[in-house]
């Protein structure tokens, strides 16, 4: 059985043929970097050449997924998979070498690319079987990854088994979905050890003293991924008169999204509706802003709200806390602007610890 050490090595060593292939503009490394990285050069460039017909044509498999937020998911992990980051969040758990394993069965979601890595990556880390059940919008990226690590470390990678078939086998269970599914999960899961995690947002907490960077990390807080992921900021609280230009500018970056069909037919749809209904909205051309009490807002609309004392408002969030994922702004207990889509190891979606869950099965 493999050690901690051992596996925080293969997962080290799977992030740095990621940044170098980053560092290559997503170009093929040549046989002699490729050597060097693994002897199995034939095996590896095969994979190579997957991964990078994957990049290429990602959008293929699922629309919202385009070379940008593909490269960004691989470039946050490459970041991620680094010995010293790895040793640094475990570094607070007991995990026990050639300890019994259990098989972990993990329903994945599919909105962001390689949305249900750090599930994989904790599982394996922990030194149990995984069993995932892939969403059919995120089934590709993963796997692919996993016959990377499976040249570093072969008993590692054969540790983790993918299906798209009904979960079967499993002592444990982590299932990622909406309100409505959590619902069935804790129906079909309750009698075995299980996270369940549900819908949540991001948002921000905008004071009127941000520098024209932070209004830039604002805007990919919240664009990033097209807004598709529980820390995408869909809903912003400005203070009383908050003049919106600066903001409104900061966004003139993301004006491609224009030109992604799926992005601008759901613009164009909820436009019209507000337009319709006599719904009061400001609009930049390909982002619409909309005052609303509701956390949660559709594609290509951002939700905003005035508030008039920070002590209130911050009341009020802590009441709420269970609606919201993460939180941007200048307050020392929020994420800095630009971060929200950019977690850290320990930064556990829904606040729940999946490593500790793991180590205590």
């Amino acid at each position: 059985m493999t050690t901690l050490q051992s596996r925080i090595a293969a997962f080290d060593q799977l992030g740095d043929y990621l940044r170098q292939l980053l560092a290559n503009q997503m170009k093929p490394l040549n046989f002699e970097e490729l050597k060097k990285w693994n002897p199995q050069v034939e095996t590896m460039t095969k994979l190579q050449e997957d991964l990078l017909d994957y990049f290429e044509h990602s959008h293929h498999y699922n629309g919202w997924f385009t070379q940008e937020f593909v490269k960004m998911a691989l470039q946050d992990w490459a970041e991620a998979l680094q010995a010293d980051k790895l040793n640094e969040w475990l570094r607070s758990y007991s995990i026990i070498d050639n300890e019994e394993s259990k098989r972990v069965g993990v329903v994945m979601a599919g909105n962001l690319p390689l949305v249900g890595f750090h599930d994989y990556l904790s599982v394996l880390l922990s030194g149990h079987q995984l069993v995932a059940k892939l969403s059919s919008d995120d089934a590709h990226l993963l796997p692919l990854l996993n016959q990377i690590l499976a040249l570093v470390d072969p008993e590692l990678a054969h540790q983790a088994h993918f299906t798209k078939d009904q979960l079967k086998g499993f002592d444990a269970v982590i299932a990622t979905g909406s309100n409505n599914t959590a619902r069935y999960f804790e129906y079909y899961f309750g009698k075995y050890p299980h996270i369940i995690r549900k819908n949540r947002n991001g948002i921000a907490v905008i004071d009127g003293n941000e520098s024209e960077d932070e209004l830039l990390g604002l805007a990919k807080d919240v664009m990033s991924y097209f807004g598709l992921g529980c820390r995408s900021i869909s809903k912003l609280y400005v203070p009383k008169g908050y003049e919106f230009k600066p903001l409104f500018k900061a966004f003139e970056s993301f004006q491609h999204f224009e030109h992604h069909s799926k992005y601008y037919n759901n613009y164009e749809y909820n436009k019209a509706i507000y337009l319709v209904n006599k719904v009061m909205h400001r609009d930049n051309g390909y982002l619409l802003l909309k005052e609303d009490h509701s956390f949660a807002s559709p594609i290509s609309v951002l939700h905003y709200e005035e508030y008039s004392s920070l002590p209130d408002l911050k009341e009020e969030l802590g009441i709420r806390k269970e609606e919201i994922q993460c939180i941007i702004g200048h307050q020392k207990e929020y994420f800095d602007f630009g971060q929200g889509q950019h977690p850290a190891l320990n930064d556990y979606a829904d606040g729940v610890d999946t490593m500790a869950f793991l180590v205590d099965l």
